[in-house]
């Protein structure tokens, strides 16, 4: 994972002399995304699924977000990310599992919360700013959260805290003399037996006063091993943007 940060880090300083803005400029936005959830964790002897055993559904989940650009080619710009990824579910096992060396058995019910919180702080460079913008840089992300199952009887946490550096890249193609635009962004890493991939690509519009707009498709694959939480879980749904271009 270091040796990986310090590629990603050398390959960024080396863009410090690319195009930047050509003038200050600040967007501050916010979003509404519906996931669908997938996949399984661990902390003991049982590999335990989110949908068949804990019947975990979609839910809403919000962000919080804003970018400085400046025409400073030496500095980066900046970009920072608050999402709330907290979700619950209530249900009845269908098989005994085993989790944070405690034993829930079959028929149990069990209340379960994997809070996947995360805040993003991202350093990028612009290498395109006309039609098509293109920005590359990284993204120091912190996960501060937990996964929990709790019943009458017991009550078993493991909790989410750690950092992960990202590759980060934000492509956007305007569509000429109308306001919409298209745009892709990703955020990735794998290390190892890591793995940290999101991706955003949304149909977008933006008015001449700088309030706009995007609906999309979100994904997070998310592969990783901390404190002896053993975590492989998918999220993937549509998200909506509203944001405001100074």
């Amino acid at each position: 994972m270091k040796k990986t940060t310090q590629i990603i880090f050398a390959a960024i300083m080396l863009l410090s002399t690319q195009a930047q803005a050509d003038v200050l400029g600040f967007q501050v936005g916010t979003s509404s995304w519906t996931p669908d959830y997938s996949g399984s964790f661990a902390n003991g002897t049982t590999d335990i699924d989110i949908e068949n055993d804990l019947g975990f559904d979609d839910e809403s989940h919000s962000a919080i977000w804003l970018k400085l650009e400046h025409p400073i080619p030496a500095i980066p710009n900046f970009k920072f990310v608050s999402n709330d990824q907290d979700a619950s579910s209530s249900s009845s096992l269908t098989r005994d599992i085993n989790y944070e060396n405690q034993d829930f058995t079959s028929g149990t019910n069990v209340n379960t919360r994997i809070d996947m919180t995360n805040t993003d702080l991202t350093l990028y460079y612009e290498l395109l700013d006309n039609w098509i913008n293109l920005d590359i840089g990284l993204t120091l992300r912190k996960y501060d959260g937990q996964a929990s199952i709790r019943s009458a009887s017991n009550d078993a946490v493991s909790d989410i805290d750690f950092s992960v550096p990202l590759l980060y890249i934000d492509a956007r193609i305007d569509l000429p003399f109308t306001g919409f635009f298209v745009d892709a962004n990703l955020n990735t890493i794998s290390a190892g037996d890591s793995e940290v991939t999101e991706t955003m690509v949304a149909l977008g519009y933006e008015s001449g006063l700088g309030l706009g707009g995007r609906l999309g498709l979100r994904t997070q694959d998310l592969v990783f091993d901390e404190s002896n939480l053993d975590v492989d879980l998918e999220f993937e749904g549509v998200y909506l943007d509203v944001f405001y271009h100074f």
